[in-house]
């Protein structure tokens, strides 16, 4: 199905020629260090497999007392998934407002957690150009909506696992100080700041709203869509975001 952004979106050749002039402005400055900001969920990882995993265990919570409940969440397919978990759950078949409440409930309690993180897998072609920027100089700023108090140690370990640049010199993971702040408040309460570490290269991010205010605070910048999951009703995209649907090169 096509996304509200797909029409915008780079042919293979044409994305991986402007990967390659990102990598370029990493390197290009003597005196000031290039930055990289990336956020994680839906850009630099799929977290569709932490979705799933929820739901197959919400499944077998289910199984005694719900068993057509927990056979649609046993059936659910992670290339039909949808942005919202309500709306999963009513695509699987599940009407009930009650059982709607209580599995979103389930959801809730274990999606924004360290523990569950593990599941999420990279966005293909992601930890290799991180990689490159990073190798070619850049200050990498994992910018994330998720919150210090139940993700930070969680979200650490994932870039590390699936091969990110963390840990070193030139690399830094931001996220919300709580978990009830709005993503795109947070995100524009910081986006000056990013100036603090050199030049800001490139922004990307899956949230229309916030590639426009990203591409505001840095008029310079080159703000990138990932087209993969985003909340509904996005506001329109301003015309000098670059859309991609993958980092391969």
């Amino acid at each position: 199905m096509p996304s509200d952004f797909s029409s915008r979106s780079l042919t293979a050749d044409s994305r991986r020629r402007f990967l390659e002039e990102i990598v370029g402005r990493c390197a290009a400055s003597a005196t000031a260090r290039g930055v990289v900001v990336f956020d994680l969920d839906g850009t630099l990882m799929d977290n569709r497999p932490r979705v799933a995993a929820i739901l197959q265990e919400l499944a077998h919570h289910w199984s005694e007392t719900h068993s057509e409940a927990a056979a649609a969440c046993r059936s659910l397919d992670i290339d039909t998934m949808s942005y919202g978990i309500v709306d999963n759950l009513r695509a699987l078949g599940i009407d009930d407002d009650a059982l709607i409440e209580e599995g979103a409930a389930f959801w809730a309690e274990r999606f924004f957690t360290d523990e569950y993180l593990r599941h999420d897998v990279e966005v293909p072609g992601a930890a290799a150009f991180a990689r490159r920027c990073h190798e070619a100089g850049a200050n990498l700023v994992y910018l994330t909506g998720r919150d210090l108090p139940n993700m930070a140690l969680g979200s650490f370990a994932s870039l590390r696992d699936l091969g990110f640049p963390i840990g070193v010199i030139g690399t830094e993971l931001v996220t919300k100080q709580d978990f009830g702040t709005p993503d795109d408040a947070f995100k524009r309460g910081v986006a000056d700041q990013l100036a603090r570490l050199g030049d800001v290269a490139a922004v990307f991010d899956n949230e229309p709203v916030n590639c426009n205010l990203l591409l505001a605070a840095h008029p310079r910048t080159r703000s990138v869509l990932l087209d993969t999951l985003h909340a509904p009703k996005p506001p329109e995209l301003h015309p000098d975001v670059v859309v991609i649907d993958t980092f391969q090169m």
